[in-house]
């Protein structure tokens, strides 16, 4: 490691690693790759901000003694039913705060089913099955 960033020292650092037999070269990421790779990085955010409402939600409930059964489908499961009607004996406040984060609940579970969808046809059109 050298001090002191310039031209002359990087061209000589490019230079030092390209004669190296052991180094080893990254291919260029292809426009087609980097928007595949950007699905992929958009759902994950989104299934890890599913993850985070959903926990939100199990805790404000267990404050009031309610509680929501293990697993995905149940916490969509019970974001629908509230959703739908289904009546919550709590503080008129708490109700509105639950109903809304479930309708965030919602919202992004239909997300993360889009971006799977489209990675599935994604890959169909790719026809290695990879994406």
């Amino acid at each position: 490691m050298k001090r002191g960033k310039s031209g002359a020292v990087d061209a000589e650092a490019i230079w030092e690693a390209v004669t190296r037999p052991t180094m080893r070269f990254v291919e260029i990421t292809s426009v087609e790759q980097q928007a595949a790779l950007s699905l992929h990085r958009a759902r994950d955010l989104i299934v890890r901000q599913r993850t985070q409402l959903i926990n939100m939600l199990r805790s404000l409930l267990a404050e009031f003694g309610v509680s929501i059964a293990r697993g995905l489908a149940r916490a969509i499961s019970y974001a629908q039913g509230l959703l739908d009607g289904e009546h919550l004996d709590l503080p008129e406040v708490a109700r509105d705060v639950i109903h809304n984060l479930c309708q965030q609940l919602a919202a992004l579970h239909l997300r993360v089913r889009w971006c799977e969808m489209r990675l599935r046809l994604e890959a169909k059109r790719d026809g290695s099955g990879l994406i």
